[in-house]
């Protein structure tokens, strides 16, 4: 990276990094195969079902909401396990409430599923 400028070296950093994250969520989070097999799921029965790109749209937006979510929730149960190793009520809450989170966007997500997919998917199978 010899000719690259200071500010494109920065942004290479910041994507490796970004990169780590992911690749330390997929390895020590269970629930993201889950996600992941359902997401992938969703999207080859939407391109089965070829859905308008407005459908399009909202699907892969609300699979990122949930993605967005496990990863927030594994920031901060990091963040809440480096900074309380000693079980304390308020830490149970921060992960509680982080695990809501991803609660809260799965069922979301489920809701928009069956909104999008399963009016066609119902034509396609009837």
């Amino acid at each position: 990276m010899g000719g690259l400028s200071t500010e494109v070296r920065f942004r290479i950093r910041s994507f490796r990094f970004a990169f780590a994250g992911w690749w330390y969520v997929l390895r020590t989070q269970r629930n993201t195969w889950i996600h992941g097999a359902i997401s992938i799921a969703v999207l080859v029965l939407a391109w089965w079902l070829r859905l308008s790109r407005q459908d399009w749209a909202i699907l892969v937006l609300t699979i990122t909401v949930v993605w967005m979510g496990e990863f927030a929730n594994t920031a901060v149960e990091a963040v809440v396990d480096m900074t309380m190793p000693e079980p304390h009520p308020l830490a149970k809450v921060a992960k509680d409430v982080a695990a809501a989170c991803v609660l809260i966007g799965a069922l979301g997500a489920i809701l928009v599923g069956l909104l999008i997919l399963g009016p066609p998917l119902y034509e396609r199978i009837k």
